[in-house]
This record gives structure tokens, sequence and C-alpha cells, in this order.
């Protein structure tokens, strides 16, 4: 293999980059308002049927891929219930888009959004938000003043791990917005495809390295802010 053909990448290849970040940015940004609501109810509150609630939260975690993806076509599909009433309703349509592979990519990742989180809020010091309670601050006021600047670094590792989760998802997407060239296919969806041809070898190591290296560095920014959030509690 040609170390030019290594590092030239065709235009299919870079649309599938740029389109793999766009959904891993997308998937991780708007489940962060939902996670951080989740994470709270879990570290702060008791309620009925909370373990219920964890266990719902963490099943992605343990189902295979495929079936969180065809759960998704079945309920969100053009013919899906759901999927229905949204489009006729709405003109809203996830189903082979690339907003529904930023659904997908995102129900993936949440339980690793709302873990993180909810360890950081656990983390916090709960007389600091009783004293800010015992002089007027309303709960909501408590948690954006309190709550949410102390835990603020897990928040950031959280959304950082979910976007690294979102960027390598494929089963669920491929099965609920199929593999459709600069639509759907993500960095992981084209490396599938090129396993399929004989000359692939060489756009898969590109596409490969990328995921990889992009993967890394989230990873390693999550590590970091872990471990800063880490010296701020103990100091």
């Amino acid at each position: 293999m040609a170390p030019s053909s290594l590092f030239a990448f065709g235009p299919d290849e870079l649309v599938a980059i740029r389109l793999s970040l766009k959904v891993a940015a997308a998937a991780a940004l708007c489940s962060l308002p939902f996670g951080i609501a989740v994470a709270w109810l879990l570290a702060r509150r008791r309620f009925f049927g909370k373990s219920l609630l964890d266990a719902l939260v963490h099943l992605p975690l343990v189902l295979p891929p495929v079936v969180v993806g065809y759960a998704l076509l079945v309920l969100l599909g053009g013919n899906g219930v759901i999927g229905r009433w949204l489009e006729d309703t709405l003109g809203v349509s996830f189903a082979f888009r690339w907003t529904g592979a930023a659904l997908a990519s995102a129900i993936m990742g949440f339980p690793l959004l709302v873990r993180t989180i909810r360890l950081s809020i656990e983390n916090v010091d709960r007389r600091l938000e009783q004293a800010a309670a015992t002089l007027g601050a309303s709960p909501l006021r408590v948690f954006c003043t309190v709550t949410l600047p102390l835990a603020w670094p897990g928040v950031i590792a959280g959304a950082v791990l979910s976007f690294a989760k979102a960027l390598g998802e494929f089963g669920a997407t491929i099965t609920f917005v199929s593999n459709i060239p600069g639509e759907t296919q993500t960095v992981s969806a084209a490396i599938y495809n090129l396993m399929q041809v004989p000359d692939g070898e060489a756009g898969i190591w590109r596409l490969a390295v990328v995921s990889v290296a992009i993967s890394l560095a989230a990873l390693l920014a999550s590590e970091w802010l872990v471990r800063r959030q880490r010296g701020e509690v103990h100091d």
C-alpha cells in the first residue's frame, strides 16, 4: 500500500467524516439537557420506580444495537404510529435521514452521558446546596447556581463520552436509517461498505485512523476533565 494512497481521501470519505462529526455533535448536544435532568433526578431524588428508571436508562448498554435500531424503525419509521404522526402533524421525519442517525446515536450514548453526570452531581457537597436553600434560593436556583457549576466538568466529560460513542455507532444507525451515501453513511457505515469491495483496504485504513484519532482525543479530553474535577473536590 503506497503512502500517498493511504492519505488521499476521496470525496465520499470526506463526506462520511463530516457527516459523522455532525451526527455525533447533534447527538451529544441534543441529549445533554435530558441527560442532566435524568442524572439530577437519579442523584438527588427518591421516588417510586427509581430503580426501574435507572435500568431503562442503562438498557441500551446491554441490548444489541440492532434491537434498538429496529425498535426505532417500528416506532418512528414512516409506518410507525409515532413516526406517521410526526410526519403528518409536524412534518418531521427521522427514518432514513441523518437526524435519525443522530437520534439512534444519542440513545446509544445516553447511558454513558447520564452515568458520568450523575457521578459528578453526587460528588457535589449537599451542604452547599442546603446552605443556598436556607438563604432562600429556590430548588431551580440552587441547581443552576450551585449544583451545575460544581458538576460542570463531569457534564462536559459526559457530553464528550456521548460524542465519542455516537461517532462509532453502527448497528442501531444502519438498522434505523440504512446506509445512504451523503445522507446517513457515517464513517462506520463507509468502512462496512469498503469491506465489500476488493480495493477498499486503503479507504478502510484512512477512515479507521481518522475515527481512532477523533475518539482518542475525545476520551483523553473526558479523562482530563474528570481528573480536574476530582482535584477540585479533594481541594
